[in-house]
């Protein structure tokens, strides 16, 4: 069949089904006044320049006043939501799509293998375990049971190595202050008490003595969600101890870091620690547990790059490390000397970023080709024994395993195909099928396909577009645009049960793969960070332009979503090109570039993003693209949706009241500019399956309302 007569079938059947199940959109839709936001006369002085900031109030999130605020923005949401006649229609159908068992790839541990599931509409996974792949399932531990609305979530799990012990961490309300939970995975009776207030660790077991975390001191009280997290400790608990006896073993007043995390080498005979004050680039630092009297030795004494001790064999220590190698490579060290003078070359740095792990006795090279998954298997030696047969084009994760396994689990997914979980034999290398989901979706009936286009400055971008085969290509098709571009951050292909809902009505899902991000190493990274952030925003709005240009949409019909520094990114755009785009979603996002390192761990972003407080350029710089700032009066802006929630305590909410306060102040037009503020939740992470459809449901039913399409029903 040739490509125009596919597109005339395809538009005479969708009208045909159109004149039967479409709900159009509400030709008459209302926005109740928007809420009185006080402004107060506050000024801060940068340089010599004043700054107003009126709505500074709206940064104590716990005050009467703010929650006031609060109730009353998402009175005026609701209501114009409440309007759009095909919102339950949107809700019915995701609802139908998550209902559907989905599991996650196992981990042996002890005599078991621990594996994740949902049944379909659970607000949380649960954890489940079998003795043997083919052994009866056993429930282990059910999180939907840690609160009765579903609000608290599993937030982390490790084991000791033997697997008789397990501890927990447990999110409330979506913070990012945690607590510890000890369990005897025999029984699964409690060992000892809660460990409360620890944030942004991993736990890491010594034998079955006790564990390494790392926190903060707990900010005074009624400020737990905003005020700064500074000097992170490392701490050990032994079991069976109050919490109270940890001892303190790196960090703190005498050794002030702002990150530290730790880990133990398999055989435990090395204790590993990371210590950074940005996002990118660590100090690394090693102890031997052997012997107790060591002390630790500096491995990497400075922060410019990024390294980790991977595991060790004896003496031999096998580290990767972008020093002289910014796409990453593995070095080999003997642990009595393991300064980078004494490196030699394991893996090579080859044009594609590396992210490297163990399994099986082997090392598992994974590159990102162009933003997708490339992997290659290697021996101890740095012998290359294989490249991994992949199910396609997409994302590939979980090549790891302990030295003695002969398996591993991985899962693969893209932009149409559901994550399929994999079981590979790592003696032949081959892959077969061990989990594939049953969904109410045919990826037959979809393609991706990857452009390059040009940005402002003509660099190439990676753009990869999704549709359902044989929509028309003509400029009238809804699109929406994704992108994040920071923090060194790699977004590859992956399928999303919300994006079903657009793809499947003839949406275009695109996501631009920018600069500020790791889809091409450290250059591409710091091409987007500081006094280079623009260009993230340039090639953002480049892709959009592309997208129109080539007939994919229209600014008619042009969506962008984004969240937390892709929040920042859509905020950006859209106050600097209001024009360009029909709906913006920002979400989570740090609108207010002069105060962000205020709040929570925001210092901690500093590498990427400058602080105002650094000099008179920087502030200049970070003043005229700040979304919050870069507002203008009597300005149309696209149809916009911020999303937040009360207990963001990583990118404090605040972000969005104030830019949502100012931007209703200014804006000019028909278009509703709304904000929805989660209550019990966080950044994202640990959301119920109730409050994520509840979210995806507002989005689309605000993009369709506001692009003025019809939603067809799906039976």
């Amino acid at each position: 069949m040739n490509k125009s007569l596919g597109i005339i079938l395809f538009a005479i059947g969708l009208t045909a089904c159109q004149q039967e199940n479409v709900i159009e959109s509400n030709k008459n839709m209302e926005v109740k006044t928007y809420p009185t936001s006080e402004k107060i006369d506050h000024r801060d002085d940068y340089f010599g320049t004043p700054v107003a900031d009126p709505y500074r109030w709206l940064e104590d999130g716990l005050s009467d006043k703010t929650k006031e605020w609060i109730a009353a923005e998402n009175e005026v949401t609701n209501d114009y939501l409440s309007q759009i006649p095909f919102r339950e229609s949107i809700r019915t159908r995701l609802e139908s799509l998550w209902n559907y068992e989905k599991e996650g790839a196992p981990s042996k541990e002890g005599d078991y293998y621990y594996y994740s599931k949902n049944d379909g509409l659970q607000n949380q996974f649960v954890i489940y375990r079998k003795k043997g792949e083919d052994g009866a399932e056993e429930l282990f531990l059910d999180p939907n049971k840690f609160s009765e609305d579903g609000t608290t979530s599993l937030a982390g799990l490790s084991f000791s190595k033997d697997g008789s012990l397990v501890a927990y961490q447990i999110s409330e309300g979506g913070s990012d202050w945690r607590k510890v939970i000890v369990l005897n995975a025999a029984d699964k009776t409690v060992v000892g008490d809660t460990i409360i207030d620890v944030k942004f660790s991993g736990l890491a077991w010594r034998g079955n003595e006790g564990f390494y975390y790392s926190s903060y001191d707990k900010p005074k009280e009624g400020s737990a969600l905003s005020a700064m997290t500074d000097q992170h400790k490392l701490y050990f608990h032994k079991l069976n101890e109050a919490q109270s006896s940890d001892v303190l073993i790196f960090g703190g007043k005498e050794l002030p870091r702002r990150y530290i995390g730790a880990w133990l080498t398999e055989d435990e005979h090395f204790l590993v620690v990371s210590a950074a004050n940005a996002t990118s680039g660590n100090e690394l630092y090693l102890k031997d547990l052997s012997n107790s009297n060591s002390e630790f030795v500096t491995v990497v004494d400075n922060m410019e790059k990024n390294h980790s001790i991977m595991d060790a064999q004896g003496d031999k220590l096998f580290i990767y490390t972008e020093l002289d190698a910014p796409n990453g490579k593995v070095v080999t060290v003997n642990s009595k000397q393991p300064q980078p003078a004494n490196w030699e070359d394991l893996i090579k740095e080859t044009e594609q970023v590396l992210s490297p792990s163990t399994g099986g006795g082997k090392i598992f090279a994974t590159y990102l080709k162009d933003a997708t998954s490339l992997v290659k298997q290697y021996d101890r030696k740095g012998t290359l024994e294989r490249e991994v047969e992949l199910p396609g084009v997409g994302s590939a994760s979980g090549f790891r395993a302990k030295p003695e396994e002969d398996y591993l689990y991985y899962s693969f997914s893209n932009y149409v195909n559901p994550g399929t979980i994999y079981k590979y034999d790592i003696a032949l290398g081959t892959s077969e099928v061990y989990r594939k989901p049953t969904i109410d979706f045919d990826p037959a009936k979809y393609e991706s396909e990857q452009v390059f286009y040009t940005s402002k400055d003509g660099t190439k971008v990676p753009l990869i577009i999704t549709y359902k085969k044989g929509i028309p290509l003509d400029g009238t098709s809804p699109a929406l645009l994704y992108g994040y571009g920071g923090f060194n951050a790699s977004i590859t292909p992956s399928f999303s049960l919300s994006n079903v809902i657009f793809l499947e009505q003839g949406g275009i899902f695109a996501v631009a793969n920018l600069r500020g991000g790791g889809e091409y190493g450290e250059s591409w990274h710091l091409a987007g960070t500081k006094l280079q952030k623009q260009n993230v925003f340039d090639d953002f709005i480049a892709a959009a332009e592309y997208l129109i240009a080539e007939k994919y949409t229209s600014s008619a019909k042009l969506a962008i979503s984004g969240a937390s520094n892709g929040g920042l990114l859509v905020g950006a755009a859209m106050t600097q090109r209001p024009e360009l785009f029909k709906v913006a979603f920002p979400a989570v996002g740090v609108m207010d570039m002069l105060r962000y390192h205020k709040f929570t761990a925001g210092a901690g972003w500093s590498f990427d993003y400058g602080t105002s407080d650094d000099n008179k350029e920087m502030f200049e710089y970070l003043y005229k693209y700040s979304p919050y700032h870069a507002l203008k009066e009597d300005t149309a802006y696209p149809a916009t949706m911020v999303t937040t929630a009360d207990h963001d305590d990583r990118v404090v909410p605040a972000h969005s009241f104030k830019f949502a306060a100012r931007l209703q102040e200014f804006h000019k037009g028909a278009n509703p500019v709304l904000i929805r503020i989660d209550t019990k939740a966080g950044h994202g992470a640990g959301k119920s399956t109730e409050m994520v459809i509840a979210e995806q449901t507002d989005k689309w039913a605000f993009l369709f309302q506001n692009m003025g399409l019809g939603y067809r029903e799906i039976k």
